[in-house]
């Protein structure tokens, strides 16, 4: 669902955070399953990325790579072939992926759990068995999916961080507890944090860069910025690109705005 702030943004003091020299990064938002969307945003910011100078790339997935749309699995083979090109390609665990991850275990109640909050989507994308995934019991397809999954898929969502620090920026799944300190964190609050976060105008000391919670736009505070523009029904996957004091936007529907 969208999340509304009650006031307006203050515009960003943008010259204040910096990425440190000789370093580029992209952050991208909430895939959710949009294969097709991820594709399009990778090929934008492999074009963003060779019309500007040498430097090295890190590129950061905000979490939510799975759930609600139809190819999970697609995005998670392309998530994974991106540590190819990009030397520093980094995952962030986002509260679908721990539910996933939880489902996995053959529970039939964190199944149900997760197929409740859009993992219907993601086993769908998995199931390859002769059973009509439509007739299967929940304790059928807790039975079945985990040997489903490729391990290469499991690992690879197991490694991901849960906070990453580059300059003056912390990308983070949701967000953070305002007031406590950023290795003090609560993997919780940095997976599943919404309001707390989002109503907190304080400084953080970083900017927080994360996903999460969807907005119709980028949503940039002073002492945040949310990425997650509901790309698996709106057809709008966004990323920021960050160098130096540079801000910059890449989204799937066309448009690229400085900040």
């Amino acid at each position: 669902m969208f999340w509304k702030r009650k006031s307006k943004p203050v515009p960003a003091r943008v010259s204040r955070f910096a990425i440190p020299d000789g370093r580029r990064v992209y952050a991208i938002g909430d895939i959710h399953g949009r294969d097709d969307l991820f594709s399009r945003l990778i090929d934008l910011i492999r074009a963003d990325n060779a019309a500007r100078c040498p430097a090295k790339i890190t590129l950061v997935l905000l979490g939510d790579l799975v759930d609600r749309g139809p190819a999970s699995a697609a995005v998670v083979d392309r998530a994974i072939a991106l540590a190819g090109e990009f030397d520093d390609t980094r995952l962030l665990i986002g509260n679908h992926e721990e539910c996933f991850l939880a489902a996995l275990t053959g529970d039939v109640q964190r199944l149900r759990y997760f197929m409740r909050i859009g993992g219907t989507a993601t086993v769908q994308s998995y199931w390859n068995d002769e059973i009509d995934f439509v007739m299967a019991s929940f304790e059928e397809v807790a039975a079945k999916l985990p040997a489903m999954v490729p391990q290469s898929h499991i690992e690879f969502l197991s490694s991901g961080e849960d906070l990453i620090e580059i300059g003056d920026y912390a990308f983070v799944h949701a967000g953070i507890r305002p007031g406590v300190p950023l290795e003090k964190q609560a993997l919780a609050d940095l997976r599943w944090i919404r309001e707390d976060f989002l109503n907190d105008e304080r400084d953080h000391g970083v900017m927080i860069v994360h996903g999460h919670t969807i907005q119709s736009d980028i949503d940039e505070w002073p002492n945040r910025i949310g990425i997650d523009t509901g790309a698996y029904r709106s057809g709008v996957l966004s990323a920021i690109m960050l160098e130096g004091t540079e801000r910059f936007y890449l989204k799937t529907e066309g448009l690229a705005e400085a900040a």
